[in-house]
């Protein structure tokens, strides 16, 4: 059968192939667009395979809020800012954000086994490999989050396009617009700052020991502080600590809006209502803690012209 311009047009809109695969998987195919797009869904998996050794440390974090009572926040990982941009990639996180906020999934294996959101036929994981075989680059969904509160109420903030976000579950007597607001503020004051708890009642008693262990090394490593009355010294290290945990601690943290420079996250919250208390927060940082490649682009393209 000839295969003609149009039909490997046809095939390049449905699957987002390259123009050659096109041609190529039609000929291997005898021209059945069906058997062609099998063809190249197998192809695309090899290829899949063959990038999944890449690093994919940039990419996107989105977040899903249904009612203010449900949400979930998802990071999915790219090799390249440039495909982080791409409105297909973007309009895939999104899925995956409803995917997870419908999941019921106790850990990543389990989400992945899942049947995918937009096509029951397929997993998540499956559906992934399809996405990274018609984008080129390795993608991976990362990491997601859900929460769940029907008392509550939690809110969502995006920070530079999705580079970091964050979600808020907090309790009021009264779910007003006025708390929401204030809670938006509190998920921006996060973004921010990058608190690690919500107050010290979260933190054990060991992590603080060990802030005192080391404290004291250093303390003893120091030729002048050493020297100091051991009263002295157990002042500093609870001082050190407490200004640590300050740091840390979002709602012994200065508000950033603060209009005096002194008001903690907590004495905001209580301005705003008495009873408003943050119960926990979710932050994602796009690629927080993997290595991310240097990029020489006229080295790949002339690595590809051989």
């Amino acid at each position: 059968m000839a295969i003609t311009a149009a039909m490997v047009k046809e095939l390049r809109e449905m699957t987002g192939a390259g123009m050659m695969d096109c041609k190529k998987a039609l000929n291997e195919t005898n021209g059945d667009m069906d058997a062609a797009i099998e063809f190249l869904r197998k192809n695309g998996q090899a290829k899949a395979e063959k990038k999944a050794g890449r690093i994919a440390a940039e990419g996107i974090v989105t977040t899903l809020v249904q009612d203010n009572k449900v949400a979930a926040i998802v990071e999915v990982n790219s090799e390249t800012d440039f495909v982080a941009k791409n409105a297909d990639f973007q309009a895939f996180v999104a899925d995956v954000a409803a995917q997870a906020i419908a999941s019921d999934a106790a850990d990543m294996d389990a989400f992945m086994a899942e049947a995918w959101n937009k096509d029951a036929s397929k997993t998540v994981k499956e559906a992934l490999t399809e996405k990274i075989a018609v984008i080129g680059e390795n993608l991976s969904i990362r990491r997601y989050e859900k929460i769940v509160d029907e008392t509550g109420c939690v809110v969502s903030y995006i920070h530079g396009g999705g580079r970091i976000g964050v979600l808020v579950d907090a309790e009021a007597d009264a779910i007003t617009d006025e708390v929401k607001e204030a809670l938006v503020n509190i998920a921006m004051q996060i973004a921010a700052l990058n608190a690690k708890y919500v107050s010290r009642d979260e933190i054990s008693a060991d992590y603080i020991a060990h802030e005192k262990e080391i404290l004291l090394a250093q303390i003893m490593n120091d030729p002048k502080e050493s020297q100091k009355p051991e009263k002295v010294i157990n002042g500093m290290i609870e001082g050190r600590v407490s200004k640590e945990l300050k740091e840390i601690c979002l709602v012994d943290q200065i508000y950033v809006k603060a209009e005096d420079g002194k008001q903690t996250v907590a004495q905001y919250l209580a301005s705003v209502d008495k009873s408003l208390k943050v119960k926990k927060f979710v932050r994602f940082e796009t690629g927080e803690g993997l290595e991310k490649k240097n990029e020489d682009f006229a080295a790949e393209v002339a690595a590809q012209l051989g």
